[in-house]
């Protein structure tokens, strides 16, 4: 016996579904499905896929979590089947807001497609926010300002790479950097330039095979209330308006 196994049992009995109809929909005869049920045969690429279509469910799911122990209906269902997000709601039927803090940052890329583990994830509720799964990520570094070390970032998942628009920020969950947030630019082909708003730290590219999630920005919870600096494009116009005012001046006093 394997999860897999244990997993389409589970989905068909909720479906009420015989095993022979079953095997009709997915091309094969009874017996060879009886197999992958069974936990005696391993079912090849192709027939996981069509069971994971028959059930609107990821192939991660069916292959890595215990169907027994979520609850199905309460999954958002993204397009091709490719992932799944649980979806929890309030008293009021507000969708919570799981916030994956710093001390749980480094679980998440193992624990992004699994139900359990965001289930146990710190929640919250920000009606305001509108439609859309939100979930809450932690800043790092200088490299996003105002949003200094120690910030979350609320961001609205974004199910195609379509919706991502130039100059806006996200929250990016990628396979080699991890999670990042940067400022978007979709002036690459098959890549995104990701751009820092500190001028110190230089653009780079990532390429859109290495993207795993991403979220665009919704609100921010600061942690600090200290005065914000003046940053350089700032710090120009304070330059030119104190050369214009000197300018000036200097036309007066001729006059």
């Amino acid at each position: 016996m394997s999860l897999f196994s244990d997993n389409i049992r589970t989905l068909r009995v909720k479906q009420k579904i015989s095993q022979e109809k079953l095997a009709e929909n997915l091309g094969i005869t009874r017996g060879r499905y009886v197999k992958y049920e069974d936990g005696t045969s391993e079912a090849p690429y192709e027939i996981l896929k069509k069971i994971a279509q028959h059930y609107h469910i990821s192939i991660d799911l069916l292959l890595s979590v215990d169907i027994r122990k979520i609850s199905v209906e309460d999954l958002l269902k993204l397009e091709d089947n490719r992932l799944v997000l649980p979806i929890q709601v309030d008293q009021q039927g507000e969708n919570f807001i799981e916030v994956v803090t710093q001390k749980v940052k480094a679980g998440y890329l193992n624990g992004y497609a699994d139900p359990e583990y965001i289930e146990n994830l710190q929640q919250i509720s920000l009606p305001f926010l509108g439609p859309g799964k939100h979930r809450g990520f932690p800043v790092e570094g200088d490299s996003m300002p105002p949003h200094e070390d120690g910030s979350i970032i609320i961001g609205r998942y974004v199910e195609r790479l379509g919706e991502v628009q130039d100059g806006k920020t996200y929250i990016l969950i990628t396979k080699n950097e991890g999670m990042v947030y940067k400022r978007l630019n979709k002036n690459k082909k098959n890549a995104l330039v990701l751009e820092s708003d500190n001028s110190f730290y230089p653009q780079y590219e990532v390429k859109v095979s290495d993207i795993i999630e991403i979220w665009e920005y919704s609100c921010s919870i600061g942690r600090t209330d200290k005065k914000q600096e003046l940053n350089e494009i700032e710090i120009m116009k304070e330059l030119l308006l104190e050369v214009k005012r000197e300018v000036m001046e200097l036309k007066s006093n001729k006059s």
